[in-house]
């Protein structure tokens, strides 16, 4: 009796571990099928973003259609928001639902957290390699780039471990759009390359006001003389310049420094005196300039539609509206002959699926949207570049660049000038290091901007004290420490698998058994 005993609570633990093992592990790896099966209908979802602006949706449809006619039997689903950062949210709902989309137009530091999942986002190494069908493939239905025709820098921002994570869509940079009537009347001309001091220097002599309380340079109630759109940007771009700490690709955070301090105190200073605001605080920057109201509005590259006198996405009344001359110049530098501004712009990344011939269908039409149609299309919309130099050598878009000024749509003058500065200015653009934490990082560099700012707005005196409360606020707020890069590998290990977790259990549970049988065993000999 007892060996059957022995042998049935043996059996009920083996069973145990077997089960315990076998839980879910996630999605298999992927692997690149020998041939795109051609006889199968495939349904692809492809999430994009769009300001409501009709002349992306109608290219983004293009693209579709024009897909659709080389390959029959795979049907595109777009779906459209508004901002990366639903995308996104909706992204991390949709994973652990198994839900996510096919094909999702994305940025890494998203991607980073995306990747905590198991086999969630498919690397893209093999792929792009891939002979059949890699870029530039024997096997494709379309005149696909190749991988060296794809702008190496670019490229080289989709990489997170090591391994190829997404393809660069389109890539814009940072620019200084400045009133040059503004800057030549207070005593100044517009240099080839600002730094800081010239910007705050200039925004600060503009302050002075008539007896009437009107800005004397230009005769009106408001002026705010340089406003920056994205401050976390701002932050890490001064950082950049000045080779201090923000954070490592292992995740240290770095940015709680001196360095950091410094700049906090002079953006007080000058958001004391009125010269400076945010686009948090005010508003857009385009508003005030093309009002008279600004003379640095600082944007992306990619909103130039919206800056100047004759901007043709402008979104104020053209009774507010003042006729200046608007230049286009790089933002402001710490050193002119080392210039550092950052790349910025949305990849292209494709989500794992149980079946590999639908993966394969998602990456035929990820890989379109970077053949010269949908590029220069696209990029011809706002003041995006192309990703490849397959479409930014081509006949089309160096006529399009030639011919700028022609008109205020198309070839809108502005627009084109901030698509050549980031093409003049490629080899100097940076991006920072992408990790599971790294876009809560972004957000607590803007928030440590926004914090001075709004406190010397509303009469708070911005010191050295004020400075710790805000760096152990923005630490708190947003999970960050400057010693917590072991919690942060942690974390971007992503959660115990499912399998683990059962497993853990089940020897829990076996303990448990074993410590029962002892007993009961030496209960049953102490009775004999």
């Amino acid at each position: 009796m007892k060996k059957k005993f022995f042998a049935a609570v043996l059996s009920a633990i083996i069973m145990t571990l077997l089960t315990g093992c076998h839980g879910s592990k996630g999605l298999s790896e992927f692997e690149i099928p020998e041939e795109f099966d051609t006889s199968r209908s495939y349904e692809v979802t492809f999430w994009a973003k769009n300001d409501n602006n009709r002349s992306q949706q109608d290219i983004y449809k293009k693209a579709i259609s024009d897909f659709q006619k080389l390959y029959p039997n795979i049907k595109v689903n777009m779906r459209l928001y508004t901002d990366y950062g639903r995308i996104y949210n909706d992204v991390i709902t949709n994973i652990s639902t198994s839900t996510t989309p096919n094909v999702c137009i994305t940025y890494p530091d998203h991607i980073a957290t995306y990747m905590s999942g198991i086999n969630v986002v498919v690397p893209l190494d093999a792929l792009i390699d891939d002979q059949k069908y890699g870029l530039g493939g024997e096997a494709l239905n379309f005149d696909s780039p190749k991988r060296s025709e794809v702008v190496p820098e670019f490229l080289n921002e989709c990489y997170l471990n090591g391994s190829c994570y997404a393809l660069p869509f389109m890539r814009s940079t940072e620019a200084l759009y400045i009133n040059e009537d503004l800057v030549n009347a207070l005593g100044y001309e517009v240099p080839d390359v600002l730094t800081w001091d010239f910007v705050w220097e200039v925004s600060e002599k503009a302050m002075q006001k008539d007896g009437s309380d009107n800005f004397v340079i230009n005769g009106q109630k408001v002026l705010i003389p340089f406003i920056y759109k994205s401050t976390d940007n701002m932050m890490i771009s001064m950082l950049k310049q000045q080779n201090a700490g923000y954070s490592t690709p292992e995740g240290n955070i770095e940015i709680f420094n001196d360095t950091t301090r410094e700049f906090l105190l002079e953006v007080a200073k000058h958001a004391k005196s009125g010269a400076f605001s945010t686009f948090k605080i005010s508003s857009y920057p385009g508003n005030f300039l093309n009002a008279g109201q600004c003379i640095f509005a600082l944007d992306s590259t990619a909103g130039a539609t919206w800056m100047g006198s004759d901007a043709p996405l402008s979104d104020i009344a053209e009774a507010n509206k003042r006729q200046f001359n608007t230049v286009v110049r790089p933002i402001p530098q710490v050193d002119v002959n080392d210039p550092r501004m950052i790349s910025q712009g949305p990849s292209v990344c494709i989500f794992n699926k149980e079946d590999p011939q639908e993966v394969l269908a998602s990456w035929l039409f990820t890989q379109f949207l970077l053949t010269n149609d949908v590029q220069i299309a696209y990029s011809e919309t706002e003041g995006y570049v192309p990703v490849t130099k397959k479409a930014q050598d081509s006949d089309e878009y160096r006529e399009y660049l030639s011919i700028s000024g022609t008109d205020n749509n198309e070839h809108y003058r502005i627009k084109i000038e901030a698509a050549k500065l980031l093409l003049d200015n490629t080899a100097n653009t940076f991006v920072t290091p992408v990790f599971n934490g790294s876009a809560s990082l972004r957000d607590a560099a803007g928030a440590l901007i926004e914090n001075v700012t709004k406190a010397e707005r509303r009469g708070t005196k911005v010191d050295d004290a004020f400075i710790d409360k805000t760096f152990d606020d923005v630490k708190s707020l947003y999970k960050l420490d400057a010693s917590l890069s072991g919690a942060m590998k942690k974390e971007s290990m992503g959660p115990l698998p499912k399998a683990s977790v059962i497993l853990l259990w089940s020897l829990a549970v076996v303990w448990v058994l074993i410590i029962v049988v002892y007993i009961k065993h030496r209960i049953s000999q102490k009775s004999e």
